[in-house]
């Protein structure tokens, strides 16, 4: 009888290692799992709040610029191109009739700071297209040497619940596009987010130029390498200007390039 005490003790202890080690194996496991999904939770959350920004990290050394308007006061691009700015796309105009009280000003600037500089327009949906080209082109006047117009095409939050039309953006757009073509010879650069494009220029506006914002991951994962310019960041933070306390910033594809950009 005590042989087979001894062996079913032998076996129980046995078992008792064995449990004993696949349930730490089970525990560790677990806390390595919940550590994994706790920081991959936080990146998430980090990226989307904007607190960090991995598209720095993927910018490397395409030609960097930013892109200002009246939310940044007293903008010295001098300082600017100091921390390896090249270029600036300065805000002209809004809408038929608005012109950013700031534009001249920075567009005298930076050419004087030898920063390549391109000016855009806001395109406002309830306003004539041509009407809002018409105080594009009177307002910024000579491009020679400067970087192609570009259109900032965007919902405000109002009109994400409400969208326009896409036949009525597309009209409004192409009357835009002609008259500011005819005016400098070029297309200008259309300003957007991806599902913009799709949605409203992707079957229209497909040979134009394109600036896509993706200020969360790269903008390759979406749109290979079918973009001009990237707005990488809208939380950049840099010397040399007040007001607002952050800044675009943009990089320019390397396979098209900077100089590709200039108007002739």
């Amino acid at each position: 009888m005590a042989p087979c005490l001894n062996v079913l003790y032998s076996l129980l202890t046995l078992y008792n290692l064995c449990y004993n080690s696949i349930v730490k194996r089970l525990v560790k496991t677990l806390i390595i799992l919940a550590i994994v999904v706790g920081i991959g939770l936080w990146g998430y959350f980090a990226v989307r709040n904007r607190d960090i920004n991995i598209n720095k990290w993927f910018v490397g050394n395409y030609q960097k610029g930013v892109d200002v308007s009246s939310y940044q006061e007293n903008v010295d691009f001098k300082k600017l191109k100091e921390q390896h700015i090249d270029f600036a796309y300065i805000k002209a105009t809004e809408g038929n009739s608005h012109v950013d009280k700031s534009f001249n000003e920075k567009w005298a600037a930076a050419k004087e700071a030898g920063v390549l500089a391109g000016a855009y327009h806001y395109f406002v949906y309830n306003n004539s297209g041509a009407s809002q080209a018409e105080n594009f082109v009177k307002t910024i006047g000579d491009l020679d040497g400067s970087l192609i117009p570009a259109v900032d095409m965007e919902l405000t939050p109002e009109e994400v619940q409400n969208p326009p039309e896409k036949d009525a953006v597309v009209r409004g757009l192409k009357a835009f596009l002609a008259v500011v073509e005819e005016k400098y010879g070029v297309k200008p650069l259309i300003y957007a987010q991806k599902d913009y494009f799709d949605k409203y220029l992707a079957d229209d506006f497909a040979s134009y130029p394109r600036w896509i914002r993706n200020v969360f991951y790269p903008v390759f994962i979406d749109v290979g390498e079918e973009w001009t310019v990237w707005q990488y960041c809208d939380r950049g933070m840099l010397e040399g200007y007040s007001g607002e306390k952050y800044i675009d910033l943009n990089a320019v594809n390397s396979k098209t390039g900077l100089d590709s950009l200039k108007v002739q």
